[in-house]
């Protein structure tokens, strides 16, 4: 690892579950030397699970624990990456690739203690690995995931979670593409239910705010239709024109360059291509399969709405790979990577 910077932000990154690639991915991310150049990287998760995950990946990078988040260890270190361990030892043992109630709630504690020290102020920014929602239930943790949990422990009504693509390949808008979604997880069959104009106004806010602190004086934001076709008139369902387009109106009324509702179906494909900065999906697929097809290694989920920075890759635990030396941390690297942008920003 490289010699790290005082003046570079610190950012925590959550080992995750500790069943899934969560361990191998944070491995080889603190033992890729771009990362000494973004951040002050340290981890929090179990000293022990680190260390095995760093022996699997073949490193030598050492483990030194902290006592707490508030402890600052010294800016440049040489092959050695500091943990903070939050919990008992109780997920240590937890075998890979099973559903494991114990690393659920290590998860969820990795997960809380972060969100804690960047509310104190300890750390910048946090970047999460993932967590696997069954295993959270398993242990008596009745959250749809992440996003939730962080925006109960801010304090905060206004949230969402926004899938981002940076600017490259076949993303054409110099900002980068977003979508934020107005609906999470949930059941498909909810989601009309679900839907409020203010939940919708609130959203274009949210893209609208992001946009802009990332440098993009006059963002240009579509939110998309929930029905095929746009509804069709009211052939196909009337959410556009009781429910969608109310919010848009009021967006455009208060100074958001905004259009909708627009068929889904063209919508990502004019935004890939540059027409727009941001979108507004009503539920989770509209907007996930489309950037995931385009960028499935590059996304990366940003939490919006919160009082602190927290990014994550946009892929899951992948128990049928955990332990086999096949996780790639391409998405993880760039997770980090906004992560440490994003909180210079602040």
């Amino acid at each position: 690892m490289l010699p790290q910077k005082s003046r570079l932000p610190r950012v925590a990154l959550t080992l995750g579950d500790v069943a899934g690639i969560g361990p191998e991915l944070i491995a080889r991310a603190v033992t890729d030397p771009r990362l000494g150049l973004w951040c002050q990287p340290l981890v929090i998760g179990h000293p022990e699970t680190l260390r095995r995950a760093l022996r699997q990946i073949g490193s030598t990078l050492q483990v030194a624990p902290l006592a707490s988040l508030a402890e600052r260890a010294p800016a440049a270190v040489s092959n050695c990456i500091h943990v903070f361990n939050p919990t008992d030892d109780t997920a240590v043992d937890v075998p890979l690739g099973q559903l494991d109630a114990r690393a659920g709630r290590a998860a969820y504690e990795y997960l809380v203690a972060a969100a804690r020290a960047a509310l104190r102020g300890e750390i910048d920014a946090m970047t999460t690995a993932p967590l696997n929602k069954a295993a959270l239930h398993l242990s008596g943790l009745n959250y749809p995931g992440h996003t939730e949990i962080l925006a109960e422990e801010c304090g905060v009504t206004d949230f969402g979670m926004m899938l981002y693509l940076p600017h490259g390949d076949r993303v054409c808008s110099p900002q980068g593409l977003g979508v934020v979604h107005v609906t999470l997880h949930t059941s498909i069959r909810s989601v009309p239910d679900l839907l409020t104009t203010a939940a919708i106004r609130e959203k274009i806010g949210l893209i609208d705010g992001y946009l802009r602190r990332i440098g993009c004086a006059a963002p240009r934001v579509a939110v998309c239709a929930l029905n095929p076709h746009g509804g069709e008139s009211g052939l196909f369902g009337d959410e556009e024109g009781r429910i969608i387009a109310p919010a848009v109106h009021a967006a455009q009324a208060a100074g958001i360059q905004v259009q909708g509702p627009l068929p889904a179906d063209t919508l990502l494909m004019r935004a890939v291509g540059g027409e727009f900065d941001g979108v507004v999906a009503m539920y989770h697929d509209q907007g996930h399969i489309a950037l995931k097809l385009i960028g499935f290694d590059t996304a990366v989920n940003i939490t919006l709405g919160l009082p602190i920075v927290r990014t994550s890759p946009s892929h899951g635990t992948a128990f049928d790979i955990a332990g086999q030396n096949r996780a790639d941390p391409q998405g993880l690297m760039q997770a980090i990577r906004i992560a440490a942008l994003l909180a210079e920003s602040r």
